[in-house]
């Protein structure tokens, strides 16, 4: 093998490491797997969130290169604000996350092994979902006769470049662009069991600072994804999540890379109530079927307080 050849591989699997780590570190915000996102709430309750998650997998790349045993690790911990509202007689809610992260990843490369360790904050993201039909606007006192049936509604979140990132490296927590991803979704309670669907699609700016000043762009990746969800009563419920995404092929400078995604996840979600005020929940998602991109596992825990809305 030539030393130009050589060298001209070895920056094309930089790249594709590159890229490969940073999804399988961070795609998994782009892939929630969120039960309940349009349920209704009283107006004016406020919520706190605090929780850790720890994400572990593979690495999927193009078997035509030389790159061997990718692997990622990541230990992230996300603070978040949520407040519900009154948007026109609509039940609303706006929210605010802040992630910060530990990661590390590596691979092997021409037989050369490469790995880094990076920590600091995650791309901050802002939310807001708005219920259509189905679940208007209530205080405490009203929604105290509410009962839920079928709702309609639609959300927007936005992730901002505000997160630790170094374009020299291969690995980083932030993704120096900005995304936008609108949302509706379909919920329905029968009984105690209650029904969602959700279907999105999620738009990227171009990064222009990747490696060096080269330009990374994306192409829209569109998700779907399905929840049953059981009330045992008393604030306590069980969920089993499925999702599917596909889209989000990535080019460099211009020269497009096999990196189109078409994968699915399941998982599940338990909420266990402490008292009037405060909650827990627990959460795991595993890949089930991985065309490219990465397949890893999540598992979670996250403490809410909420207050105010009449409480």
């Amino acid at each position: 093998m030539s030393k130009l050849y050589r060298h001209e591989v070895l920056r094309i699997v930089r790249c594709v490491v590159a890229t490969a780590l940073a999804v399988a570190a961070f795609c998994a915000k782009g892939q929630d797997l969120e039960p309940r996102a349009y349920a209704n709430a009283p107006v004016g309750l406020n919520f706190l969130i605090m929780g850790y998650s720890h994400i572990e997998g593979g690495v999927a790349t193009d078997p035509a290169l030389p790159i061997e045993d990718a692997q990622v690790e990541v230990h992230s911990t996300v603070f978040a604000y949520a407040r519900s509202l009154d948007v026109f007689g609509k039940s609303a809610k706006f929210d605010v996350v802040l992630p910060y992260a530990w990661a590390s990843g590596s691979a092997k490369a021409l037989g050369q092994f490469r790995d880094r360790e990076v920590s600091g904050f995650a791309d901050p993201r802002f939310h807001f979902s708005v219920n259509l039909y189905g679940a208007p606007a209530l205080s405490m006192e009203k929604f105290a006769d509410y009962q839920q049936d079928t709702i309609v509604g639609a959300s927007l979140e936005v992730t901002a470049p505000g997160g630790q990132y170094d374009a020299d490296k291969i690995l980083n927590i932030g993704t120096n662009r900005w995304s936008i991803k609108p949302e509706i979704g379909i919920s329905k309670r029968l009984g105690q069991v209650t029904l969602e669907v959700d279907g999105g699609v999620r738009f990227y700016t171009a990064n222009d600072d990747f490696l060096g000043g080269k330009i990374r762009e994306q192409e829209p990746i569109y998700s779907v994804q399905g929840h049953l969800i059981y009330s045992f009563g008393h604030g306590m419920w069980a969920a089993v999540d499925g999702t599917f995404y596909t889209g989000g092929r990535t080019s460099v400078d211009g020269i497009k890379a096999n990196s189109q995604l078409e994968n699915s996840r399941v998982g599940a979600t338990l909420v266990l109530p402490v008292n009037r005020y405060n909650s827990v929940k627990l959460y795991y998602s595993t890949g089930v079927s991985v065309r490219t991109g990465s397949d890893f596992d999540v598992a979670g825990i996250a403490w809410q307080y909420r207050f105010g809305g009449g409480l």
